[in-house]
C-alpha cells in the first residue's frame, strides 16, 4: 500500500473517501466535459468512543474502502497518461536510473529487481520479476520495454527462469517514455520511505495505454485494454491534434481495430469494433490464421502459423485431446452422449495433429485430415468451432484518467486525454529548457564581460581582500555571475574561448526566441508535437500483424449433411432413434421389453427435432445426429438435459420456416414457426408457459386460414387464424373459452378445402371418428375465445387432424 494511505486507526482519523464508481460511458462523438465535477462529498466523519475504541463495522469499512483504492489506484489499472501500472513504472525508472539503455550491457534481473524493491515498490520480490517478466515478452506485449536474455517463459504458459538466471536492460522504445523523464515533464514523489523520489507518470512522447495495451482485476471493476498498431495510433492521434471536433466515425478508418502481438485474425463486424470502441467495452471474435500445404497423390495438410490472442499451441493440442478422448464428467461413471458424438465428429474429419512449433516458426500446427477428399472447409469448421482457433477476445478499457479517476472510457477520451498530456509534458520540457538556456545566457554574458576587461578582473580580484563583492561592484555583474568568473581556470580566457563564447551565446539567444515563440504559439506547439510524433513514428513504427477480415463467418460445429427422408422413433420410456425414408411399417417396429411407441415423425436430416417436455419447456436435437440402424437407439436423456424432472410431452419436426399452432389445456396458445422454438442449448429454453395441472397438446401445422379447437365435453370452435397472436414463446391468447373444470382437448389449422378428421370417444366410451367437410364447419364458426358449439354425433375430441 502506497505510504499516502490514511491512518485508519489514530484519534483524529477521517473516514477515507469511498472509491468512485465507473463512470458511464460518454457518447462516442463528444469530448470529455470540460471542468470535472468536483467529487461527492466524504461521509460525515464518525469519531470513537472516549476509550480510542472503534466499533468493528465501521473499522471494517474504513479498512477496506482503503485496501479498494489501494488496489485500484495503485496497483492493478494502468494511467491514462503512460499506459503503466506503478510497479511497471517504477521497474522502468530504476532501469532508466542504472543506465541500462538499449545500448548498455545485459546485466542480472536480480539486480534490477532488488533495487525496485529497495528504493521504490515494497513488496515482495515475485511481484517484481513477473511484471518484468510480462514487459518482455514479445508475445504478451505488442512493443516489448524490457530486452530480456534467457528464458523469459514461452507462449504454451512455460514460467520464466529464476530471476538470478535471466538478464535484462531496456528496449529502443523505452526511450519514448524514458528519454524526457530528466527535462521537468512530470512531478516526482517521495517513496515509500522519503529516502528518494519516483516519477508520478512517465512523459510518453506516444499514448502507450493503446500500443500495449493493459489488463488487470481490481475491487469491482477490471480492465482488458487490447494492443494497437504504433503506426495506426499515431496517425489517429495525429488527426485528433489537427481535427479536434473529429469523432469515432473519423478515427476507425485509421486506428481500424486491434493489432495483437500474435497476428492471428479479427473477424468480428465493423459494427462490432465501433460498438467496442465506442462504450468502451465489448467483445471481439478472433481466429487463427493457416495455410492449406498441397502434398503429393492430392494429399494437403492445414498448418496454423498464428493464433489468437492469449492461446498457445499446448492449449489447442489439449483440447483435441480432450475431443478425442473424452473422459468422464465429475459425478459420472461414462461419457456423455454429447461426448461421444463429438469424439465421433472430430475423429471422422481428424487424423493427425502435431506441434511442429520452433525458435524458427514460433506456432506450427500441423493438422491431417482423414481423407484428402474431404471439404477443407469443413474440416477447418469443426475445429475452429471447438478449440480455441477460434475465440472471443473481450475489450474492457477501464483506466485511470487524467482527473485521477478509474473510468471506463470510450477510443475518442483516450486519445484527448492524451494529446491534452503531451501537451502539458512539452510545455513543461519547454519551460524547462528554457530556464536552462536563460541560466547559461546570464553565465555566458558575464564570461564575456570578464573576456572583454580581462586585466581589470584580475587587478580588481587580486587587490581585493573580498573579491566577489568586488567584482559585482565593479562590473554590475550578477551573484551568479560573479561566482561563476571567480570559479573558471585562466585558459577559459583565452582569445580562442572569447569566440567559442560568442559563438554559443547566439546559439542560446537563437534557440531562447524559438522555444518562446513555441511557449507564446499554439499552432508552433501543436507542429511542434506533429513532428515529434512523425519523427518516432518512422523511427519506431512497423506493419500491422492481426489481419481485420470482417467477411468471415463465424465458426459453426456443423458438417453438411445430405438432405435425405428419415423417420423418427421416440419411445414411451425416451429411447430415440431414426430409420431411413418414409412409410415405415409401424407394426414392424420393435421395441425394448415393456415399452412401445411414443411418436413417429417422417422427417428429413436437415430438419431440427423439437421435443416440449411435461412443463413446457423446449428442447432441440439435431435429426442427423440421431443413431440409425436397427438397434433401440440411446435415451433421449443423453441428447438433451431436462429440467426439474421434465419428461417428453409432444414432438415436432419439421422445416425451420414452417408454422405451427401450440395449445395447452387451460385453453392458451400461440403461433410459433419451428425455428423460434429451437434451443441452441442442451437445458433448451423456456418456451410455453403452463399453470398446474394444464398440459401440452399436440402441436397443429398450419395448412389454411382457420383454426379448429376441440373441449374435452365435445364442444367445436372454428375462428379465423388471423386472430390467434404469433409469438416465440410465452402463454399466448385464449383459444377457446371453457367452462369451470373442463380442458382443451385438441386444436387443428386444416387446409380451407381439406376434410377435418376428429377422433375421441363417442357414447359408452366407445372409439369414434367423425369428419367435417368445409361446408359443414360453418355452423361451427365463430370469434376466438368463445365457446363454440357441440359436436353432432356428440364426441369428445382427442385428436383432430
Amino acid at each position: 500500500m502506497s505510504n499516502d494511505t490514511p491512518d485508519l486507526f489514530g484519534e483524529n482519523a477521517a473516514a477515507p473517501a469511498a472509491p468512485e464508481p465507473t463512470a458511464a460511458t460518454v457518447a462516442p462523438e463528444a469530448a470529455p466535459p470540460a471542468d470535472t465535477p468536483p467529487p461527492p462529498p466524504a461521509p460525515p466523519v464518525l469519531m470513537p468512543g472516549s476509550d480510542g475504541a472503534l466499533p468493528l463495522d465501521l473499522y471494517a469499512e474504513r479498512a477496506y474502502l482503503a485496501y479498494a483504492m489501494s488496489v485500484v489506484k495503485s496497483r492493478a489499472l494502468p494511467q491514462v497518461e503512460d499506459g503503466m501500472k506503478p510497479v511497471q513504472r517504477r521497474i522502468l525508472y530504476a532501469m532508466n536510473e542504472m543506465r541500462l539503455n538499449a545500448t548498455a550491457k545485459h546485466v542480472k534481473s536480480a539486480r534490477v529487481v532488488g533495487d525496485v524493491i529497495g528504493k521504490y515498490h515494497p513488496h515482495g520480490d515475485s511481484s517484481v520479476y513477473d511484471a518484468m517478466v510480462r514487459v518482455a515478452q514479445d508475445f504478451s506485449l505488442r512493443y516489448p520495454l524490457v530486452d530480456g536474455q534467457g528464458n523469459f517463459g514461452s507462449r504454451d504458459g512455460d514460467s520464466a527462469a529464476a530471476m538470478r538466471y535471466t538478464e535484462c536492460r531496456l528496449t529502443p522504445i523505452a526511450e519514448l517514455l524514458l528519454s524526457e523523464i530528466d527535462r521537468g515533464t512530470v512531478d516526482f514523489v517521495p517513496n515509500y520511505d522519503g529516502a528518494f523520489e519516483e516519477p508520478q507518470l512517465l512523459p510518453a512522447r506516444l499514448p502507450f495505454v493503446l500500443l500495449n495495451g493493459a489488463s488487470g482485476i481490481a475491487v469491482g471493476m477490471a480492465t482488458e485494454i487490447p494492443p494497437h498498431n504504433l503506426r495506426e495510433v499515431a496517425e489517429a492521434t495525429c488527426h485528433l491534434i489537427r481535427h479536434p471536433e473529429a469523432g469515432l466515425d473519423d478515427i476507425l478508418p485509421l486506428l481500424p481495430g486491434p493489432d495483437f502481438p500474435g497476428g492471428g485474425q479479427l473477424i468480428s463486424s465493423p459494427e462490432a469494433i465501433r460498438d467496442a470502441y465506442a462504450g468502451g467495452r465489448g467483445s471481439l471474435r478472433m481466429r487463427a490464421r493457416w495455410r492449406i500445404e498441397e502434398l503429393a497423390r492430392g494429399q494437403w495438410r492445414v498448418i496454423v502459423e498464428e493464433l489468437p490472442h492469449g492461446v498457445s499451441a499446448a492449449q489447442v493440442l489439449s483440447e483435441i485431446e480432450t475431443l478425442t478422448n473424452p473422459q468422464p464428467r465429475a459425478g459420472k461413471k461414462e461419457v456423455s452422449q454429447e461426448q461421444k458424438q463429438l469424439k465421433q465428429l472430430v475423429l471422422g474429419v481428424l487424423d493427425t495433429v502435431r506441434d511442429e512449433s520452433s525458435d524458427k516458426a514460433p506456432v506450427r500446427i500441423v493438422l491431417e485430415p482423414k481423407s484428402s477428399r474431404q471439404s477443407r472447409d469443413e474440416f477447418m469448421a469443426v475445429l475452429l468451432a471447438h478449440t480455441s482457433l477460434e475465440t472471443s477476445v473481450s475489450v474492457n478499457m477501464t483506466m485511470i484518467g487524467r482527473d485521477g479517476r478509474p473510468q471506463q472510457k470510450n477510443l475518442v477520451q483516450i486519445l484527448r486525454e492524451w494529446i491534452d498530456f503531451r501537451y502539458v509534458t512539452v510545455e513543461r520540457r519547454t519551460r524547462h529548457r528554457l530556464d536552462e538556456v536563460d541560466r547559461r545566457i546570464h553565465i555566458l554574458e558575464g564570461r564575456m564581460i570578464a573576456f572583454l576587461h580581462i586585466e581589470d578582473v584580475i587587478r580588481v580580484i587580486r587587490e581585493s581582500d573580498e573579491p566577489k563583492p568586488a567584482l559585482i561592484a565593479a562590473f554590475g555583474l550578477s551573484d551568479v555571475q560573479a561566482e561563476d568568473i571567480l570559479e573558471i581556470r585562466l585558459r577559459q580566457l583565452a582569445r580562442l574561448e572569447g569566440f567559442k563564447i560568442e559563438k554559443e551565446l547566439n546559439e542560446l539567444k537563437e534557440e531562447r526566441e524559438g522555444l518562446q515563440h513555441v511557449l507564446d504559439n499554439r499552432s508552433a506547439m501543436t507542429r511542434l508535437i506533429l513532428k515529434e510524433i512523425g519523427e518516432d513514428t518512422k523511427k519506431y513504427g512497423d506493419d500491422r500483424r492481426t489481419l481485420i477480415e470482417t467477411v468471415a463467418p463465424i465458426a459453426s460445429a456443423e458438417i453438411s449433411v445430405a438432405d435425405e427422408p428419415v423417420t423418427v422413433i421416440l419411445s414411451k420410456n425416451g429411447w430415440i432413434r431414426s430409420r431411413q425414408g418414409h412409410g415405415l411399417d409401424a407394426a414392424a417396429i420393435s421395441y425394448k421389453a415393456g415399452d412401445f411407441a411414443f411418436a413417429l415423425l417422417e422427417t428429413r436430416t436437415t430438419w431440427p427435432l423439437i421435443v416440449i417436455d411435461t412443463h413446457g419447456r423446449a428442447y432441440t436435437v439435431k435429426v442427423s445426429d440421431l443413431p440409425g440402424g436397427r438397434g433401440d437407439g440411446v435415451p433421449i436423456a443423453t441428447l438433451v438435459e431436462f429440467q426439474d424432472g421434465g419428461k417428453p410431452a409432444q414432438v415436432v419436426s419439421d422445416d425451420p420456416a414452417t408454422t405451427w399452432l401450440f395449445a395447452n389445456s387451460g385453453g392458451y396458445g400461440f403461433l410459433c414457426s419451428v425455428a423460434d422454438a429451437t434451443s441452441r442449448q442442451r437445458a433448451g429454453k423456456a418456451f410455453m408457459a403452463l399453470e398446474k395441472g394444464e398440459k401440452v397438446l399436440a402441436p397443429a401445422k398450419v395448412f389454411g386460414e382457420w383454426i379448429a379447437a376441440g373441449s374435452e365435453n365435445g364442444r367445436i370452435l372454428v375462428f379465423p387464424r388471423a386472430e390467434m397472436k404469433t409469438q416465440s414463446g410465452g402463454r399466448g391468447v385464449i383459444v377457446m373459452a371453457l367452462d369451470e373444470g373442463e380442458a382443451l382437448s385438441a386444436v387443428a389449422v386444416p387446409a380451407d378445402d381439406a376434410v377435418l378428421t376428429i377422433e375421441g370417444a363417442g357414447r359408452g366410451g366407445k372409439s369414434t371418428t367423425v369428419e367435417l367437410k368445409p361446408a359443414q364447419r360453418e355452423g361451427l364458426r365463430h370469434r376466438r375465445a368463445r365457446k363454440g358449439a357441440p359436436l353432432t354425433p356428440k364426441v369428445k375430441p382427442e385428436r383432430m387432424r
